[in-house]
């Protein structure tokens, strides 16, 4: 067992990175009271308030803590995990952490944004995020990425206009297409028509 599984199998120590997003969340939630009260949570080593995590000050706090406080599960509570979740996968990883070790709160899209001139309602909301995302931190194990061998062949399922398209795109693309079409022509609906709109022009 390598030095990085061993120490995402010990205790959890996690770190909790609350993000003002500027006034995106700041302007809702009272994020210097979420990051006080974050303190209490059971497993929690650090707490750490930026203004923007996902710039290079805010990705380089978290890889400070990680060393500085041994962390081995990290939550940030930022924005959605579509926007944000690769940039922190990875800059946990720069400092040796499986990157499935990090999760996300968000405080962004799932709170302030929906909560506007509800402060105290939001920063309530914002705080059971954060509860939630360190409960499921502290069950995380380390994954691996599986690499796999893939066929540059396609299928394509019905020779209409959408499957011929499809497989002509596909095909100049590079793949080896395979059209399938049940009926002994293909063309589909299209080729049982006479004329099309506007230029009424042989559909074929």
């Amino acid at each position: 067992m390598d030095d990085v599984t061993k120490m995402a199998l010990d205790a959890p120590r996690i770190g909790v990175f609350v993000c003002d997003c500027g006034l995106n969340i700041a302007g809702t939630v009272d994020t210097a009271a979420v990051t006080e009260w974050a303190r209490s949570l059971p497993d929690v080593a650090c707490v750490v308030r930026n203004k923007y995590t996902c710039a290079d000050p805010g990705q380089n706090e978290i890889r400070k803590a990680v060393v500085e406080y041994k962390l081995n599960r990290v939550v940030v509570a930022s924005c959605s995990p579509r926007m944000h979740e690769p940039t922190f996968r990875g800059c946990v990883m720069d400092v040796g952490m499986n990157p499935y070790l990090m999760e996300m709160a968000n405080l962004r899209e799932h709170c302030s944004w929906v909560h506007a001139g509800e402060k105290d309602k939001a920063t309530e909301k914002a705080k059971d995020l954060i509860r939630s995302a360190v409960a499921r931190a502290r069950h995380l194990t380390p994954q691996e990425e599986l690499k796999v061998k893939v066929t540059k062949a396609a299928l394509v399922i019905g020779g209409g206009v959408t499957g011929i398209q499809a497989a002509l795109d596909l095909a100049d693309s590079g793949h080896q297409v395979y059209l399938v079409e049940k009926e002994a022509t293909i063309g589909g609906i299209m080729a049982g028509l006479d004329k099309t709109y506007p230029t009424m022009d042989c559909s074929i």
